[in-house]
């Protein structure tokens, strides 16, 4: 026979294991809602977008030797071993990094002129040339011009550096720190310069060679420089 007190202790034993698995219902009930509503709405991990400074080239080449014509006669040459084309940075540009070597050649395919530099950039709309680091060009008059810096401006068909240059050739040497050139650098400017050339220079005749043609012309702008005055000593 089983008392009272019996049966209500055995109730309560039942409520006490019951009492975990509603809690656990309980507990699903309130989180499985927000655990679904999380999962349906999951976030998207995008990185910042890429500074067109840093973006990188549309093409590169490798070991590049080719020949580029202008109005469907081929004048020029490229040597390079990079070559990196860039649409993304203003101006657009052709990039060099690795050094270039050029040679112009006449109608004939006869080169003209070869230029060198260890840096270049190109900025095709504005057809201008930068070339920088040990500039290096020679013409078929055997003109010798170095710089570390020149630019060469194909609409005004012109080079141009501010910066130290020198021009040697089999009648003078000259060195300035501005030079201005057209593209055959027959004609030529120096100012702030300082070299030997022949005295025609001096006197503005034209210079003639051995055999009676006319040598490149030269316009020297000479410094002005206060006298130098002379100090007694006391």
């Amino acid at each position: 026979m089983i008392s009272a007190s019996s049966r209500e202790y055995g109730c309560r034993a039942c409520g006490l294991r019951a009492l975990p698995g509603m809690l656990l219902i309980i507990f699903l009930l309130f989180l499985l809602p927000s655990f679904v509503t999380s999962c349906s709405e999951a976030q998207e991990h995008t990185a910042p977008a890429v500074n067109p400074e840093d973006s990188a080239s549309m093409m590169t080449s490798y070991g590049v030797n080719t020949l580029i014509s202008d109005s469907g006669v081929i004048k020029y040459r490229i040597v390079t071993e990079q070559w990196d084309v860039n649409t993304i940075r203003q101006p657009n540009r052709w990039e060099f990094m690795k050094g270039i070597f050029f040679e112009q050649f006449d109608e004939q395919f006869h080169v003209q002129a070869y230029i060198q530099a260890d840096t270049a950039w190109y900025y095709d709309r504005l057809r201008l040339w930068h070339l920088r680091g040990r500039v290096n060009i020679r013409n078929v008059n055997g003109l010798i011009y170095k710089s570390e810096e020149l630019y060469w401006d194909g609409m005004k068909h012109e080079f141009y550096s501010n910066v130290f240059s020198r021009v040697v050739t089999p009648e003078r040497t000259l060195e300035g720190t501005c030079f201005r050139s057209d593209e055959q650098m027959n004609h030529y400017l120096v100012s702030n310069s300082k070299g030997s050339f022949v005295a025609s220079d001096i006197e503005g005749d034209d210079a003639q060679t051995a055999d009676g043609a006319q040598a490149d012309t030269a316009t020297v702008v000479q410094p002005v420089r206060p006298a130098a005055k002379r100090h007694a000593i006391r």
